[in-house]
């Protein structure tokens, strides 16, 4: 009752292969191994955007970048 012999792993695996197909195996494969391979490089990227940000000095907020001629200030209202 306890664990699964190679053969019963063998007999599951061709059960497996036999009802996907080896292709339809191969393209997960593949696309499991992109989803890791992008998510480590996002996971490097955001370390060195943190990085940077923090050894970069806090940008200077002038009168000249905050207004600007084609923003319209509006106040929302709420509904009673």
């Amino acid at each position: 009752m306890g664990s699964f012999s190679i053969w019963h792993w063998l007999i599951v695996l061709l059960i497996v292969v036999m009802v996907f197909g080896t292709k339809k195996l191969k393209n997960i494969g593949s696309d499991l191994g992109g989803a890791v391979k992008g998510f480590k490089d996002g996971m490097k990227e955001g370390g060195q955007d943190a990085a940077d940000a923090a050894a970069a000095p806090p940008a200077q907020v002038t009168q000249e970048t905050r207004t600007d001629k084609n923003t319209i200030d509006v106040e929302a209202k709420q509904k009673s």
